[in-house]
C-alpha cells in the first residue's frame, strides 16, 4: 500500500490514471470528456502570469443534502452508500439570457446548480428549472445565445432575432413550449423545479454503468406568475426572486427539494425508442419511475454577495468516483467549455476560492498563475511521476469503458430525430386555462414579429398538435390556407 497521498483534480476528486488520455480505442482520437486533460491543460496554458456570458444575474444558499433512498447498488460514490448519510452544498439559482440587472420576473429559463461537497471531492450538478433545453448539438450553442440576448446594432433586445432562431431549429420546440407555458415564469426560487437535464451515468464496484436523469421537485409547491403580474413586479422590484429566496431563509422558512433519480441500464440505450442522449428530449416516468434520493434543504445565506454567490463557479465535469456522463454531446461540451469560462472570468486559481474549495484534502501538480494565494504547495514536488513522495494516482477509482463505434463525422443531428411528438404530448397534458396562457404568451411574444417567420413556427406547432397552431394562428389573426406544413 503506498504511503503517498492519492492525486486528485483541483475538485479533490482522485485520478485513477495520469499516465493515459482517453481515447475511442489505443490509436483513436482522444475525447472531450478527458476533463482530467483539460484541466490540466487549461491550467498550465496560464500558469504565467468578466461578468458571466450566460447566467448573469441569480442568488445562491448554503444548505445540505440528505440521503433517504438506497442507490447504492448502483453506484460507488460514497455519498450514496448509505441511508442517512449527508453532504454540505451551495446552490445558485440564476437567469440564462439576461445580464447583472436583469429583471428577476423576465421569462427566461432559470439555472440551478448544486455543489454538493462531498468526502470524495465537489459533485457540481449544473442544470435548469426545465428537463429540456433548445439544442441537443453544442455548435448550435453560440448562435442560440446570440439570438436570445442584444441586437449588435441597437443594442436591444430583439423578439424576431429570437423566433427566427427558434423557427429555424425545431429541435427547440419542445423547450420553447416549456418556456412560454404557466411555469415559463416561477413566482420564486423556491417553487420551481430543478434538473440535471442531460443524461448523467452512475457506475458500480462492479464496472456496471446506469444512465440516469436527475430531478428536484420542489417541496414548496409549483407556484408560477401571469405575464401581467410579472411584468408588474419588474417594475416594481426587479429583484423580487433574489429578496425573497434571502428573506425565506432568514426567517427560518428553509426550502426543500426531493432529489429524485431516473435509472436506464447501459444496454437499454441501444434499443430504447427515444435518443437517450438528446437533450431535448425526456424519459417517459412510465417507462423509468423517477425514485426518491435524498432531501436538499438551504438553510443558511451567504455572508457576501461577491465572494460566494458571484465567484461560484461550478462545472459538470467535477464528478465523484461512481458519478459519470454520458455520450450526450452538449454534456461533452459542456465538460470544457464551463471549467475554460471561469478561468477566463475570475481566474486560473477559481478552484482555491473558499466557496469552491472542496471539504476534502486535494493534492495535485497544478502551480503559479495569478492570485494564487493558498501557499502554491511550498516546496513540495510539481511534477509527476517523482521520487519524493508526491501524489499518486489510484486505479482503484478508474470508471468501466465505454464501449462506442462508428466513423468520425460531422452528422446530420436532426437526421433520425423528431422534434414534435413531445412537445405535443406537453401541449395535451395542459388542461384549457394552461393552453391559454401558453397561446396567450406566445401570440404576445410574437405580435411584432414578421410574418414569414411567424408562419414558419406556426408550421411547427401545427406538427405538435393542431390546436396548438391553430390556437397562435388564430391569435395573430393568421389563415390556416396561409400556413405551409
Amino acid at each position: 500500500m503506498s504511503k503517498c497521498p492519492v492525486m486528485t483534480t483541483s475538485a479533490g476528486v482522485p485520478v485513477a490514471d495520469n499516465e493515459n488520455s482517453l481515447s475511442a480505442g489505443p490509436r483513436g482520437p482522444l475525447l472531450m470528456e478527458d476533463y482530467q486533460l483539460f484541466e490540466r491543460m487549461a491550467h498550465f496554458n496560464r500558469e504565467r502570469v468578466p461578468e458571466r456570458v450566460v447566467h448573469a444575474k441569480g442568488a445562491g444558499a448554503y444548505g445540505q443534502f440528505e440521503v433517504t433512498g438506497d442507490i447504492s447498488r448502483f453506484t460507488r460514490a460514497h455519498l450514496f452508500s448509505a441511508i442517512g448519510n449527508r453532504c454540505d452544498l451551495f446552490l445558485r439559482f440564476s437567469h440564462v439570457a439576461g445580464e447583472q440587472g436583469y429583471a428577476d420576473t423576465v421569462r427566461d429559463p432559470r439555472g440551478f446548480a448544486i455543489k454538493f461537497y462531498t468526502e470524495e471531492g465537489n459533485w457540481d450538478l449544473v442544470g435548469n428549472n426545465t428537463p429540456v433545453f433548445f439544442i441537443r448539438d453544442p455548435l448550435k450553442f453560440q448562435d442560440f445565445i446570440h439570438s436570445q440576448k442584444r441586437r449588435p446594432d441597437t443594442g436591444l433586445r430583439d423578439n424576431t432575432m429570437q423566433w427566427d432562431w427558434w423557427s429555424l431549429s425545431p429541435e427547440s420546440l419542445h423547450q420553447v413550449t416549456i418556456l412560454f407555458s404557466d411555469r415559463g415564469i416561477p413566482a420564486s426560487y423556491r417553487n420551481m423545479n430543478g434538473y440535471g437535464s442531460h443524461t448523467f451515468s452512475v457506475w458500480n464496484d462492479q464496472g456496471e454503468r446506469y444512465w440516469v436523469k436527475w430531478h428536484l421537485k420542489t417541496m414548496q409547491g409549483i407556484k408560477t406568475l401571469r405575464a401581467e403580474d410579472a411584468a408588474r413586479i419588474a417594475g416594481e422590484d426587479p429583484d423580487f426572486h433574489r429578496r425573497d429566496l434571502h428573506a425565506a431563509i432568514a426567517r427560518g422558512e428553509f426550502p426543500r427539494w426531493q432529489v429524485q433519480i431516473q435509472i436506464m441500464p447501459e444496454k437499454d440505450a441501444e434499443t430504447y425508442g427515444i435518443h437517450p442522449f438528446d437533450l431535448t428530449k425526456v424519459w417517459p416516468h412510465k417507462d423509468y419511475p423517477p425514485q426518491e434520493v435524498g432531501i436538499l434543504t438551504l438553510n443558511r445565506n451567504p455572508e457576501n454577495f461577491f465572494a460566494e454567490v458571484e465567484q461560484a463557479a461550478f462545472e459538470p465535469g467535477n464528478l465523484p468516483p461512481g458519478l459519470g456522463v454520458s455520450p450526450d454531446k452538449v454534456l461533452q461540451a459542456r465538460l470544457l467549455s464551463y471549467a475554460d469560462t471561469h478561468r477566463y472570468r475570475i481566474g486560473i486559481n477559481y478552484a482555491t476560492l473558499p466557496v469552491n474549495q472542496p471539504h476534502c484534502p486535494v493534492h495535485n501538480y497544478h502551480r503559479d498563475g495569478h492570485m494564487r494565494f493558498d501557499g502554491n504547495s511550498g516546496g513540495a514536488v510539481n511534477y509527476e511521476p517523482n521520487s519524493f513522495s508526491g501524489p499518486v494516482e489510484a486505479p482503484e477509482y478508474r470508471a468501466p469503458p465505454l464501449k462506442i463505434s462508428g466513423d468520425a463525422d460531422r452528422y446530420d443531428h436532426r437526421q433520425g430525430n423528431e422534434d414534435y411528438q413531445q412537445a405535443g404530448d406537453l401541449f395535451r397534458l395542459m388542461n384549457a386555462d394552461q393552453k391559454a396562457q401558453l397561446i396567450g404568451n406566445i401570440v404576445g411574444a410574437m405580435r411584432e414579429v414578421p410574418k414569414s417567420i411567424q408562419l414558419r413556427q406556426i408550421g411547427h406547432f401545427m406538427k405538435a398538435d393542431s390546436a396548438y397552431g391553430k390556437g397562435v394562428a388564430e391569435g395573430l389573426d393568421i389563415g390556416m390556407d396561409e400556413i405551409a406544413l
